[in-house]
């Protein structure tokens, strides 16, 4: 007779990637713990990173800084004025499944001069440009761009561990990254509750990278759907890192690592809550070869979604995201390219 044990979903199982450098005992041991998450679940929490509580503090005081700053020195960097998506998006502008979300927002990429497509030349490389920064506050520059070098080698090496976990060469996406490589952060702010009453926070959706590193603050209200199919909420663990996996890891092994829908609702009333994701994404031009290693004949194939056609080179899957998350950048800037869709 067999017996069944109920599955609780009051926490994500826990990832300490420290361990990775106490020995093949713990080593092996993390493997094993990396390689369930990202199989079964698809979200972890991530202690033992290496990212010093002075290293957060100073983002997160950046952050709040920018976001008490008069309305008008935020709209200044209005991400309608950017071509690359850079910049300010204030509260419901921006969209998620067609509905708006209830947040506002700096979208920072790498500092890097735009690049205007040529003739012939893929519409991604639109995504690449420099940001924009507030006059009033040089510091929040310095520590954004910080923030994006240090988590940028934090995911490399998770990314090693994990394709590790599995069986897979540590070293085999290397080379879509490196110094061309098209990481992404969000400073993100929720200001509560919409006054119509919607708690879309932000509406269900995956990510389309390879890893995302979400540092969350106290309020809560992200939630991730589980295997019941049912959205838990994920209650933030002081000091880790909340970690999913992007769609390009599922198309990568044919759906053996799982890209999980997630979303976040609105804190109750008035309350703010504050959250700063990082997007681990490789050169916009990369083209994603799917990954060796043994589990691959057990591998269920990839979640087929007719509204989210999937690309083989990662920049036209930004692109796509992008045209449908902000419509007001993509109708002043780019309506040539909706017309093609």
């Amino acid at each position: 007779m067999t017996t069944h044990t109920a599955m609780s979903y009051d926490q994500l199982p826990i990832i300490d990637l420290s361990a990775a450098d106490r020995g093949p005992q713990a080593r092996a041991l993390l493997h094993a713990q990396l390689h369930s998450a990202a199989h079964d679940v698809g979200f972890f929490q991530l202690v033992g990173h290496g990212v010093t509580r002075a290293e957060t503090d100073a983002l997160l005081t950046a952050m709040r800084a920018f976001f008490a700053l008069p309305e008008a020195d935020r709209l200044a960097l209005d991400n309608v004025n950017s071509p690359h998506f850079r910049g300010y998006t204030r509260t419901g502008d921006e969209r998620t499944g067609g509905a708006r979300d209830w947040r506002d927002q700096l979208d920072i990429g790498a500092e890097r001069p735009a690049r205007i497509p040529g003739p012939g030349e893929p519409p991604y490389w639109w995504l690449q440009g420099p940001n924009q920064w507030p006059a009033a506050l040089p510091g929040l520059r310095t520590a954004a761009l910080a923030w994006i070098d240090r988590l940028s080698a934090v995911a490399q090496r998770l990314l090693r561990e994990l394709l590790t976990a599995i069986g897979a060469p540590a070293g085999f996406y290397d080379p879509v990254f490196g110094e061309h490589a098209h990481p992404h952060l969000k400073l993100v702010r929720y200001p509560g509750s919409a006054a119509d009453g919607t708690g879309q926070g932000v509406g269900a959706h995956k990510d389309y990278g390879f890893l995302t590193l979400l540092l969350q603050d106290t309020v809560g209200g992200l939630q991730v759907q589980r295997e019941d199919g049912r959205f838990h909420d994920v209650p933030p663990i002081e000091g880790a890192f909340v970690v999913n996996l992007g769609e390009l890891l599922e198309v990568a092994t044919n759906g053996y690592l799982l890209a999980t829908n997630h979303r976040v609702v609105s804190p109750p009333g008035a309350t703010e809550r504050y959250s700063v994701p990082f997007f681990y994404n490789p050169r916009l031009d990369a083209r994603i070869d799917p990954l060796p290693f043994p589990h691959a004949a057990e591998a269920p194939g990839i979640t087929t979604d007719p509204a989210n056609p999937l690309y083989a080179e990662y920049g036209y899957n930004e692109l796509k995201g992008k045209l449908r998350a902000h419509p007001l950048v993509a109708e002043r800037h780019h309506g040539s390219l909706l017309a093609a869709a």
